[in-house]
């Protein structure tokens, strides 16, 4: 027995040791692709010194003297902290996923191929000006400049998950970045989903009931549109959809999760300071590490500093000496989906206004690890690529006989967003910039830019022209053979909204709706806000003149417009009825729930158990409203939508009979269903959280879930690279946090402002920024989450030109050098 139990230590010693040095092994490979910021190399591609000081929260200042050399240099340092997730974003643009994560990035792949995304970015790289290209190069040299001495030293790969997944890394090319930015379009884009939408929602409910769950935007005034069925009569009614899955790599947005964002200015007589303010912070899907980098550039016409995005050379938002420009998704209707009839002789060809042609097609070969390649064949209509029914739940609105084709605005081979984007970078003046702004095409945005005197508002992006006979004008696919359901080019420049100087000096847009213009130059009909807008009006108007800290404030406000407008409106019968309960029970809980509603401001404070209550509640109470009379199509209003509640509870055009259960025989009211939803919320917190309703956590419930997106499932792993914050705001409120709307974390906060800037030209080193995890992709580097501590208490880093203040204390200074001239 002695024997054995020595036996049985000696391998348990063994596997002991085999574990602890596998994992030091590990531990050093992976430490090894920690970049060395004082380094100095000798490298290809730069004329000059290229000098990448960085500062004390891991931000690079690049330093050159030619504008092609500070390309290179933010090339090498965005390839020092973000190789692993720029050669991801590239591989989603090219459809080239499945080579590394087998079976898993089939059918992201294959979309992207089907849209060509990587295809019509090669060929847009002509339609650049010879600045652009040349920045455009240069970058890729600094690229591929750091690849090449990862290979060179053996830095452990360049990144730790290259150990992982297989480690080609092709060299980088100007057409990568154009891709790129196409890909953002992508992710910001959700046109798609709403046709597809309203047109299943048209074929289950009658014209008036649509108008409820799907409301325009207030304000807005529209013809009467036929249904869908009408368009198509023999599409099948109440058609369940193939489920459409997404992966953490999908860059598709679900319904509700696109781009949004936050931007304001203020002109300087509304300045306590005598000087502009501009505050942006842009709303994106959370990751680890964030999509933002921040960065500093020292160009010939001056310094640059602002966010970045790895693999793309240009400061998107940002400041220089003389001009700020923030960014917000503008939600322009840049997207149409139809429906082609094919040739029933000949499924190749669709109709078209002179009768059947053929579509174009070719075959592609999607190499799947440890996997047969995959040939799928693309085809484009006149109107644009066909998307298969297992996509955006199109072939539950598909007529048989029928495929749907998208036209898009970014799928387009002279595409000079690029070029507009580096325009606004280096421009002097307000006029500058607007003017640049005009080759941008997608994704459409609100430009908001400010100088020392003046702010303004721009939308800069492509906006198509569609005739006024249009039969859905856009709302839900419509027949592609008809000229008059066709796009006709694009609308000029000139028609898209513009705001200089205006009378009140303040301009900002929280993704709301712009300017109510009759269709077709009606910009959209789906606007991304409806709600943080009136929160923002009032912030603004509460101060004849403002300051940094105002603008600061106001962008991490956590106060709900909704909860304020909503509660009095739903609670007004139930609020104070009832005899007293005792507390272990379940009216005695409802009845302290409503004692803290009743107290509470709307603040959606994460230290507030009534932030967790008021949202369950509203969740709760539209899935009982919308339950029956939906079915199936009830999930794809995850979501609380405030329109639709405020319509149902003050009886507009009669949408109180939501209220009503139709397979019941008694008539319901809604202070009975309101009731009831507020029980369901209470019992399902009691379960979730626990019956002390004092004790509750909005934080709890409202994480910030910054995940890795290809070790993030990992386990071990995942404890590791994966980010979790407690935070305020909510769906509806300034400090956005949109939740994930899903079991069984439905109030996780996965979309939000990555990236928040304040820039004061009254002092412009004063300016302040900040992104949400930090600036390395690399797990082992103490940059991977700082920033991320910082963000989260609603704190801000320094935002200098100031070459002294980058150079003071830093994590070192990188100098990269021409090669001898033998050796070129």
């Amino acid at each position: 027995m002695a024997a054995l139990f020595r036996w049985l230590l000696r391998i348990f010693l063994g596997l002991s040791a085999l574990a602890i040095g596998a994992f030091a092994l590990a531990l050093h490979l992976a430490s090894r692709s920690l970049p060395d910021y004082g380094a100095e190399r000798q490298v290809a591609g730069v004329s000059g010194l290229v000098e990448i000081v960085r500062d004390n929260a891991n931000v690079p200042h690049i330093f050159a003297e030619t504008n092609e050399d500070a390309f290179f240099g933010l090339g090498y340092a965005h390839a020092q902290d973000r190789l692993w997730q720029m050669t991801m974003l590239r591989r989603t643009a090219q459809g080239r996923l499945s080579e590394i994560h087998g079976k898993r990035g089939l059918r992201v792949d294959e979309l992207m191929r089907r849209l060509d995304i990587y295809g019509l970015s090669e060929r847009s790289v002509a339609a650049q000006d010879a600045e652009t290209i040349a920045a455009l190069r240069a970058y890729s040299n600094g690229v591929n400049a750091r690849i090449a001495t990862i290979n060179e030293l053996g830095l452990g790969r360049g990144a730790p998950e290259f150990f992982l997944f297989p480690p080609r890394i092709s060299p980088w090319q100007p057409a990568d970045s154009l891709a790129l930015i196409n890909l953002l379009g992508l992710q910001l884009a959700d046109q798609i989903q709403e046709e597809v939408l309203r047109a299943r929602v048209s074929l289950a409910l009658p014209e008036e009931r649509v108008e409820d769950i799907l409301p325009d935007a207030p304000g807005s005034g529209i013809a009467s549109l036929p249904d869908y069925a009408e368009l198509f009569p023999s599409v099948t009614r109440f058609a369940l959809a193939t489920p459409d899955p997404r992966d953490w790599f999908d860059p598709r947005p679900t319904r509700g999760m696109a781009g949004a964002s936050n931007a304001w200015a203020a002109g300087a007589r509304r300045s306590a300071a005598g000087a502009s303010l501009l505050a942006n912070d842009p709303h994106m899907r959370f990751a680890a590490p964030s999509i933002w980098y921040l960065a500093r550039l020292e160009l010939e016409s001056g310094g640059v500093i602002g966010a970045t995005v790895p693999g793309i050379p240009a400061v998107l938002m940002g400041r220089s000496d003389v001009l700020g420009w923030g960014l917000t998704s503008a939600f322009v209707d840049d997207q149409d989906l139809y429906v082609e009839k094919l040739n029933p002789d000949n499924p190749e060809e669709v109709l078209g206004p002179q009768g059947y042609r053929p579509m174009r097609s070719r075959v592609s070969v999607i190499e799947v690890r440890d996997a047969a390649p995959v040939e799928v064949t693309l085809r484009w209509t006149d109107n644009g690529p066909t998307i298969p029914g297992s996509y955006y739940g199109l072939d539950s609105i598909t007529p048989e006989g029928h495929v749907i084709a998208l036209a898009w605005t970014a799928l387009s081979p002279e595409n000079g967003s690029m070029s507009a984007a580096l325009g606004v970078m280096k421009a002097r003046s307000i006029r500058e910039a607007i003017a640049a702004g005009e080759r941008f095409v997608a994704p459409a945005v609100n430009l908001t830019l400010a100088d020392r005197e003046t702010v303004a508002m721009k939308t800069i992006g492509a906006m198509p022209r569609r005739a006024e006979s249009h039969q859905s004008r856009g709302r839900f696919p419509s027949p592609g053979w008809l000229p008059g359901n066709r796009w006709n080019g694009r609308l000029g420049y000139g028609v898209n909204p513009e705001f200089v100087a205006p009378p009140g000096g303040i301009v900002g847009n929280t993704n709301n709706k712009t300017l109510d213009r009759p269709f077709p130059y009606h910009v959209a009909f789906d606007w991304g806000d409806t709600q943080r807008v009136h929160r923002w009006r009032r912030l603004m108007q509460a101060r004849e003149t403002h300051t940094r800290e105002s603008f600061i404030e106001a962008q991490l406000d956590a106060v709900s417009f909704t909860a304020r407008t909503l509660l009095p409106l739903i609670g007004r019968d139930i609020w104070f009825t009832g005899e007293p309960a005792p507390a272990d029970t379940l009216e005695g809980r409802r009845e302290r729930a409503l004692e803290l509603l009743a107290e509470w401001n709307g603040e959606m404070s994460e230290h507030l158990p009534e932030p967790l209550i008021y949202a369950a509640w509203m969740r709760f109470l539209q899935d009982r409203l919308i339950r029956d009379e939906l079915g199936p199509l009830a999930r794809e209003f995850p979501h609380v939508e405030p329109i639709f509640l405020e319509r149902v509870f003050r009886d507009v055009d009669g949408a109180g009979v939501w209220c009503d259960v139709i397979h019941s025989e008694p008539k319901e009211s809604c202070d009975e269903i309101a009731r009831k939803a507020l029980d369901d919320a209470l019992i399902w917190i009691g379960e979730t959280y626990g019956e002390a309703i004092e004790s509750l956590r909005w934080g709890d419930a409202h994480q910030a879930a910054h995940d890795h997106q290809a070790l993030g499932r990992i386990p071990v792993l995942k404890g590791i690279v994966n980010l979790r914050q407690s935070t305020s705001g909510g769906d509806h409120t300034l400090q956005r946090g949109r939740t994930s709307g899903s079991d069984p974390e439905p109030f996780l906060n996965v979309h939000g402002a990555g990236y928040r800037g304040v820039y004061d030209f009254a002092n412009p080193n004063d300016s302040v920024f900040v992104i949400a995890t930090g600036q390395s992709g690399h797990p082992l580097s103490r940059h991977y989450d700082d920033l991320g501590d910082l963000w989260r208490r609603g704190e801000y880093i320094p935002m200098s030109l100031d070459p002294d203040l980058a150079r003071a204390a830093g994590a070192g200074i990188t100098r990269l050098m021409p090669l001898p001239v033998n050796l070129r």
